[in-house]
């Protein structure tokens, strides 16, 4: 299976397979139907605490990604939900799809890569 990232914010294409968006709050300004979701994780998004200290650390992105990562590995009945979601659709590509406007330091770039080492 394909693991793929995007915005939320981009429009859906065909290609996209599975789409979840994987933060915890709703992206603003975006309707359901524009989001043409298959899933939303709320669970396998950071903590409140941890998006929150990310922000107040000035973007603290090191420091961001190993505490991710450590939620993840604590995490292992949300990570394995949304695999067997993928996986039960059918489809050969997983979308995590997230409303951030850096699309390189992103929580969705940490978790594609922690996905794909499963």
């Amino acid at each position: 299976m394909t693991i793929r990232i995007k915005r939320v914010y981009e429009d859906p294409a065909p290609g996209d397979g599975f789409r979840v968006l994987v933060d915890r709050l709703w992206p603003r300004g975006m309707t359901k139907d524009a989001a043409a979701l298959d899933r939303w994780d709320k669970d396998i998004a950071p903590s409140a605490q941890l998006r929150k200290q990310y922000h107040a650390d000035s973007g603290d992105w090191g420091g961001f990604e190993r505490a991710y990562l450590t939620e993840l590995r604590a995490n292992k009945t949300a990570t394995a939900a949304l695999l067997d979601a993928a996986k039960a659709s059918r489809k050969k590509t997983l979308t995590l799809l997230f409303a951030s406007r850096d699309e390189a330091q992103n929580h969705a770039v940490v978790l594609r890569d922690f996905l794909s080492g499963r």
